[in-house]
């Protein structure tokens, strides 16, 4: 029996992990790591996985065709022990839009004016399928025969329209890069680090693998010396006792990610990351648990937990990067407005985006809201998207960078903004 990692073994399970998880193409030849600086834009991509019921986190209340149409369970309260909290300014100033009552922290973060909410948004693609949309959103496109011609993802276009190579930009908090950052070979997937970030196989693992690429030619030999490298330098910028052995993490003062199964491990790694100084400039991270075909009301309390006090803590945990970050949040499509038999909902249309940062103009609702009467629901059945995604992103692109940028959309003609940033508001 050998006592030590060998190339087979390495080729076999560390590589394969090595490379489809932290480098997914080739690339990082110009990797160079260096510090965000004090005002570089971080933008963060949180995606709500599996299509989040957004008439279920915000509810309209009051409106008398949601009430007729929807199982109470199913609806967020405006009075009694599972009241909703209020939010001012509304998409209708006639009807009391209520958030779950699970999400306090957002409440807050709504009341502070960081927070703002955009309701009845979506792709215009009618599609239900979970795959075929959120490659659509991932990929900045907006029907399904558009993939076809579009291979890279809208998050690579946009932090490559100045052709710089600025080093190591963007990083996927998962065991995965997401579909956003497809095709930018300076970004990573680093699903945690706790342990370090290392080869699976630890030091003898990663010499194994350091001499395996040391001569190797060609695009594999190149993204191979450059993974470990770049899993190097993370690796070696973690806190260590005098025994070698890696430090907790030490959020800010009264930060609380919770257990390791929530969604805070992700979020207090990409912490870690940006606190580096690495040289990020964006990040996604995934939450899961919206596909409540069945038991909604309590699935559906548990995510809404686990993502109000999950971006909460972030949050406060980045204090200081607050007047350069923006996080927005995406969900591949919303739930239909009617339950189905299982106390659940199925693949709808329209959905909620939130959009925080230090620059937002938050506490209010941005975009239209279409009504919910039979004439003016999707197809008679779905809430009906008022706002296309792309503008909202197009709108945070832009404001993350100061400037108009190039058509990171193609095809898309951009209405103008929102007033996100304080800008005029436009057409909705």
């Amino acid at each position: 029996m050998l006592s030590h990692p060998t190339r087979r073994s390495i080729l076999g399970g560390g590589l394969a992990g090595l490379a489809a998880g932290l480098l997914p193409v080739p690339g990082l030849r110009n990797l160079a790591f260096g510090g965000t600086g004090p005002d570089r834009p971080l933008l963060v991509v949180v995606h709500l996985r599996g299509g989040c019921d957004g008439l279920n986190l915000i509810s309209p209340a009051t409106d008398p065709e949601f009430i007729d149409a929807r199982a109470s369970e199913l609806r967020v309260a405006v009075d009694g022990p599972d009241a909703g909290h209020a939010l001012a300014n509304g998409p209708d100033p006639k009807i009391d839009f209520r958030l779950h009552p699970q999400a306090a922290g957002l409440a807050e973060l709504y009341k502070g004016g960081q927070l703002a909410f955009l309701h009845a948004v979506g792709l215009t693609d009618g599609t239900r399928s979970h795959f075929v949309a959120t490659d659509m959103i991932e990929r900045g496109v907006a029907d399904a025969a558009a993939l076809n011609r579009q291979n890279d993802g809208w998050l690579t276009r946009a932090l490559g329209t100045d052709g710089a190579a600025r080093g190591l930009v963007a990083a996927s908090a998962s065991g995965t890069i997401s579909g956003e950052l497809l095709g930018l070979p300076s970004a990573i997937a680093v699903p945690g680090l706790d342990g370090g970030l290392a080869p699976p196989g630890g030091p003898q693992a990663a010499e194994v693998l350091k001499r395996l690429y040391a001569f190797a030619q060609g695009d594999v030999g190149i993204a191979g010396r450059d993974a470990l490298g770049a899993m190097a330098t993370i690796d070696g910028r973690l806190s260590r006792d005098p025994q070698g052995h890696i430090q907790p993490y030490q959020a800010e003062a009264h930060v609380d990610y919770g257990p390791a199964a929530d969604f805070g491990r992700p979020l207090k790694t990409l912490a870690q990351l940006i606190k580096m100084d690495i040289g990020l400039e964006a990040a996604t991270v995934d939450i899961g648990g919206w596909d409540t075909h069945e038991y909604q009301p309590g699935r559906f309390k548990a995510a809404v937990d686990h993502l109000s006090n999950g971006i909460a803590q972030f949050w406060n945990d980045m204090a200081r990067y607050h007047d350069r970050m923006i996080l927005v949040t995406l969900t591949e499509f919303g739930r239909r407005l009617r339950s189905n038999k299982s106390q659940g909902t199925d693949h709808g249309r329209a959905g909620v985006m939130a959009v925080l940062g230090g620059k937002v103009h938050g506490g209010r609702f941005y975009g239209a809201w279409p009504g919910m009467t039979p004439d003016r629901l999707d197809e008679g059945v779905d809430l009906a998207v008022a706002t296309d995604y792309r503008r909202v992103l197009t709108e945070v692109l832009e404001a993350r960078e100061g400037r108009r940028l190039p058509s990171v959309f193609q095809g898309y003609s951009y209405p103008g903004a929102l007033g996100l940033f304080g800008a005029a508001p436009g057409k909705a």
